[in-house]
């Protein structure tokens, strides 16, 4: 009876979208039977703000390249469509609004942003505003905020579907060491910037490497 469809937000620069970011989409609709995952490319995120980031409509491109097979990954243009969206506590707030009375929401996010979540804007709101799906590594030390701890559940090693409470009246937060894949943008833009583009296909889908040739993504660098 209290059963709702599941859905995850997936936001991020996605710069590129890689391999890493599409296994944790599917690992972790697998590991909580979540019916579709939503990704959502920021127009800038907070606290990559003075580093150049790839046109938003570039970055939205390859997004639907690299999910246009699997039904299940969607995108959102949220956060793109207005420059003054940069925070996640008001992104969430839109979703809840638009999808929370049919669906349990799920955030992901890395064990790096889970590190640092005291500096986000209005944390503590965020927390309870959906569940939060904190995706490490095996055997990675995962930090958070002390006060958190006893909302943070450890599935880590759990077998596929882990067995969650469909009557859960509060939000938590999961721990999931389900995806081994540890790929860097950093290198990614690295490996096009020299136009390394057998070894990048490695670590992007296909239709993405041929885009970022085909437009000169990243020929000249972005980073710091």
């Amino acid at each position: 009876m209290c059963a709702k469809k599941r859905i995850a937000l997936y936001g991020g620069t996605f710069d590129p979208v890689h391999v890493g970011h599409l296994e944790i989409a599917r690992r972790v609709s697998e590991l909580f039977e979540i019916e579709r995952v939503l990704f959502i490319p920021a127009q800038t995120a907070p606290h990559k703000i003075g580093r150049l980031v790839t046109d938003p409509l570039h970055r939205f491109a390859m997004l639907v390249l690299a999910t246009q097979d699997d039904p299940k990954l969607k995108i959102s243009t949220f956060e793109i469509e207005a420059p003054d969206r940069r925070y996640t506590v008001d992104t969430l707030a839109h979703f809840v609004n638009v999808l929370g009375d049919s669906s349990e929401l799920f955030f992901i996010m890395g064990a790096d942003s889970w590190a640092e979540i005291s500096t986000w804007r209005d944390w503590q709101r965020l927390l309870t505003m959906v569940n939060h799906i904190v995706v490490t590594r095996p055997g990675y030390r995962v930090e958070g905020p002390p006060s958190m701890s006893d909302r943070v559940k450890d599935i880590r090693s759990q077998p596929i579907p882990a067995k969650l409470d469909d009557c859960r009246s509060d939000t938590s937060v999961f721990l999931t060491d389900v995806v081994m894949n540890d790929v860097s943008a950093t290198q990614i833009r690295s490996l096009a910037n020299q136009r390394r583009f057998e070894e990048l296909e490695k670590l992007v889908s296909t239709p993405v490497a041929q885009y970022i040739e085909k437009y000169g993504i990243y020929q000249e660098s972005n980073e710091d």
